[in-house]
């Protein structure tokens, strides 16, 4: 009976069902990619702690990650018994993290364990263990006030050994599922290859996937390291690391951890109006343009969801216009918003009820046009196009044929909320690409 009414319904909506049989068939096969995260589901922002405004940064996202110092919780005693949701060091994260569901936040935290040096962990297997398990009983979703949905052990433990950080996160990984089977468990920030400063190696947690759901890392466009630390547009193909690192880690998560989702929690350009310190260690840094980290951000957000990647939070929300490596790269400037906010809270209004379908155009130092197909109405679809270049450079970019009129065009703003309108003949064939991405509302006829 249930199998008739699915069949039923699948032929009298086709478009829905469509989507729907394809949905169940991902299901349906082991290890196939999930479907595409809407685009509200996919943006991300990293806040931190009490300096977070959950009301100003509403625009941007509703999914923040916090940079959770482990540190205040054991006060660098690691078997002290936390009474959440009072820190030791007197943060009430009720009132923290409360704030922020109340404004509408979904949050995702990284659990720094590594603020407490290693020699100051007394047992490395117990201590991690009953920290996690308190704090899951606290702030996990089946929790009174249901603030935290994940946590990640670790941010970037470099200075803990790979077999340290193993121990470490297979003890905590129970321990946050034993204290709430509902909060979802991630990786640090990981790499496909061998461990770093930044980054542990996916050896650490392979074989360890029944305790974890998430896999996790940073990718930031650096197309020259100290002394400049010189960051270019994300197409680059001069980039070694950038999307490579991502591809790397989800080929490995395809050959070992099929189930499991992969997470950008680090992305970003810094952009300061003031010059760096002659004498101090930044002296030779080099960021970008006000208008260069709007356009960067954006258009990064689109190649990852280009990618079989379900989530991408953003670095920062805030900055003090200090001209150093990840010191000027918030979305506001002493919390008045910068030409990156107004991009990222236009690509959400733009593509929030959206998920990626396809690319369309994919021509290097040419153009990009990517296709976004409505969650629910299978009769709108998104385009956007853009100029995947660094110089300035505007183009015109033939479109591929299509039956569907463009009822408008929007062009990614710079300085205000409002998005630049675009001109076009209904029976247009070519459009004007720069490097913002032009935004076309399509409706079938």
């Amino acid at each position: 009976m249930g199998a008739m009414v699915l069949t039923l319904w699948l032929y009298r909506n086709r478009w829905r069902g469509a989507w729907l049989a394809i949905w169940l068939g991902v299901l349906a096969v082991p290890g196939a990619e999930p479907p595409a995260p809407l685009f509200r589901d996919f943006m991300g922002l990293n806040g931190h702690t009490v300096l977070f405004r959950p009301k100003l940064y509403q625009p941007i996202a509703s999914r923040v990650r916090d940079y959770h110092p482990a540190e205040w919780d054991l006060g660098g005693q690691s078997d002290f018994a936390t009474p959440f949701p009072m820190a030791k060091n007197g943060v009430d994260w009720n009132q923290v993290y409360g704030s922020w569901r109340r404004a509408g936040w979904r949050i995702d935290v990284s659990v720094m364990f590594e603020s407490i040096p290693r020699a100051n962990w007394r047992n490395l297997e117990a201590d991690p263990r009953a920290y996690a398990e308190r704090f899951a009983r606290s702030l996990g979703p089946s929790s009174t006030n249901a603030l935290v949905e994940s946590v990640e052990i670790g941010n970037e433990p470099g200075k803990f050994s790979d077999a340290d950080y193993r121990r470490l996160f297979e003890h905590m990984a129970r321990g946050f599922k034993a204290g709430d089977p509902r909060l979802r468990v991630a990786t640090c920030a990981l790499v496909a290859g061998q461990s770093h400063e930044y980054a542990k190696s996916v050896d650490c947690v392979a074989g360890l996937e029944a305790h974890y759901d998430i896999l996790n890392l940073h990718t930031y466009a650096q197309l020259e390291g100290w002394p400049t630390w010189r960051r270019s547009f994300p197409e680059d193909p001069r980039l070694k690391d950038y999307l490579a690192d991502i591809r790397r880690l989800c080929e490995w998560r395809a050959a070992h951890a099929p189930d499991k989702e992969v997470w950008i929690t680090e992305f970003g350009y810094d952009s300061a109006t003031r010059p760096p310190d002659p004498k101090g260690d930044f002296k030779a840094w080099v960021g970008v343009t006000d208008e260069q980290q709007a356009q960067w951000n954006v258009r990064s957000w689109l190649v990852f969801a280009t990618l079989p990647v379900q989530r991408a939070y953003l670095y920062f929300f805030n900055d003090d216009d200090t001209p150093q490596l990840h010191g000027a790269a918030g979305l506001t400037r002493n919390y008045l918003p910068k030409p990156a906010f107004y991009a990222a809270a236009h690509l959400r209004r733009a593509l929030g009820n959206y998920r990626f379908a396809r690319v369309l155009v994919d021509q290097p130092g040419d153009a990009m046009l990517c296709e976004f197909q409505h969650g629910e109405d299978a009769q709108r679809r998104v385009w956007v196009a853009w100029s995947p270049t660094g110089a300035g450079r505007m183009a015109p970019l033939v479109l591929p044929p299509h039956q569907e009129t463009i009822e408008r065009a929007e062009r990614m703003p710079l300085r205000g909320e409002e998005p630049e309108t675009v001109a076009l003949d209904p029976e247009v064939r070519a459009v004007p690409i720069t490097e913002s991405p032009l935004y076309l509302f399509l409706k079938a006829k």
